[in-house]
Order: C-alpha cells, then structure tokens, then sequence
C-alpha cells in the first residue's frame, strides 16, 4: 500500500520527466508566452472588496480525496463561479494525479472575466511559459519542492511575464523561505502535502508572520462561512476552496455562500 508521505515525492518525479519533454520545445514555449495577450492582475482581484476574495477550484481528483466529481465540466463550472462572486479561479493542470490539464485552463480562461491560476508543481523555467502561454494569469509555487534560488528565479520569471506567483507555505519556516524569495502574494496551505492532513489552524498560527503588504491566501479546509469568517479575523485575504465546494450540489451557490465575510487588519509580529 503506498504510504502517504510517498505521494509528493512521487508527484515531483513524475514532473520531472514531463519537464525534460518540455524542454525539448522550450524556444516554442517561450515564444507563445512572449506573444499571449497580456495577463489579467491575479492579485489585484483578490483586493477589490471589503470581505475575503474566494478563489474557486476545478479539479476532478486528487492523491488524498480520490475521485471528487466525476461528471466535471469546467467550460460549464468556471463560468458558473464567476456568476457565484469568486474573484480567481485555480485550475489543476496536472493530469497523472489530478485528472486536469492545460486544455481545461485555456478553456476556461477564454470565457470568464476572472484571472485563473496555474495549480500544479511547477519545478522547471519550461512550466512557466506552458503556463503563460496557455492564458494562465498566476502560477503556484510550492515552497518545500524548490530551494531558495529556484522559488525566487521562478517567481521572477513569473513576474516579468506578466504573471503573479502565489507562494505556497505550510509552516513557519516555510513562510519566512517564501518572504525572503520575496514573494508578493503567499498562500498558506492548511493541509499538510505529504499526510494529507488538514487543520485550519494552520493559517491561525501563520498568518502573523506575514507582513501586511504581502496579499495572504489561506488554502485547504475552509468549508463553511464560519471558516472563511475564521480566517478573515486573523487578517487573510483570500481562501482557496476546492474540494467542499465541488462535493456540492451547485458549486457555483456554495461560492455565494461564502462570499462576503469580513476580514480584519493583519496584525504581524
């Protein structure tokens, strides 16, 4: 039986194959990247209002849940997010885990209005102009995959090309990593990738550590108004929901039912 812990290791070397293929086209890559129409401003939706931004999911699958909506039709679910209020979409694009791909970003991303992110784990240069290159206006960069040098030289990239990088922490010294790669726009994860477990006190802990001007997301476990109205009081932007609101009857409702609740001002240490 595979062990949980063994989950993200094999993930990443299954992401390092796709990248030596990539790379075999990566002048391609960057040309369609250098030539897309410019990005929407993925950080800049998620500041627009007065109560914390909802970034709505699309995934089919995942190591952890298993299968979550088997009859998922993203061309049918993101525009029905955006009617709902979520300010961002995140997309997973990976498909040996996640049963996603670049197609269901570039499909969606034509028909709303909404910036979407890139959910994947991005490890390579190549990624980050598939990315832009398919219409994705962030990407996600995973803290514990990548070593300061690379985090810091892919959100450059990310940046120049027009680009947010949503930093993606788990701990204490995972969010100082992420700041110190200066990061923008940090993600706190509150579902630990190698257990699969979740707590939402993760971002309760966390969220003091980041500086004010740095746009918090708090990710993972956040299922009803009382945990987005939670995590709003210790100063979070936004939450990224996924799995609570595709387990729904009408995803697109569970987002209005979350939109709206107030946040209060980051208090950092």
């Amino acid at each position: 039986m595979r062990q949980p812990d063994d989950i993200l290791q094999r993930i990443v070397e299954t992401k390092r194959a796709e990248v030596e293929a990539l790379r075999r086209i990566f002048s391609g890559l960057r040309d369609r990247a250098e030539n897309a129409p410019p990005a929407k401003n993925f950080i800049s939706s998620l500041q627009g209002g007065d109560g914390v931004a909802i970034i709505a999911e699309i995934k089919r699958r995942s190591p952890g849940a298993g299968e979550i909506r088997t009859d998922l039709d993203p061309l049918r679910l993101g525009p029905r997010y955006e009617t709902g209020g979520a300010a961002a979409l995140s997309i997973l694009t990976d498909a040996e885990y996640f049963g996603g791909s670049l197609g269901d970003l570039a499909g969606v991303g034509g028909l709303v209005k909404i910036p979407v992110l890139r959910k994947d784990f991005v490890i390579d240069e190549s990624q980050v102009y598939e990315a832009r290159g398919a219409g994705a206006d962030a990407i996600l960069l995973i803290v514990s995959i990548l070593d300061d040098g690379r985090l810091r030289s892919l959100r450059t990239l990310a940046e120049e090309l027009g680009m947010s990088a949503l930093v993606e922490a788990h701990d204490g010294t995972e969010v100082e990593r992420g700041l110190a790669a200066g990061a923008r726009l940090l993600g706190i994860n509150n579902r630990n990738l190698r257990t699969f477990e979740t707590r939402i006190d993760v971002t309760l802990t966390l969220a003091a550590q980041v500086p004010p001007s740095v746009v918090l997301v708090s990710e993972s476990g956040i299922h009803t108004p009382a945990d987005v109205r939670s995590v709003g009081e210790s100063g979070v932007d936004a939450v990224l929901v996924g799995e609570s609101l595709l387990r729904q009857e009408d995803p697109g409702a569970g987002v209005t039912s979350l939109v709206g609740q107030g946040k209060a001002p980051r208090r950092s240490k």
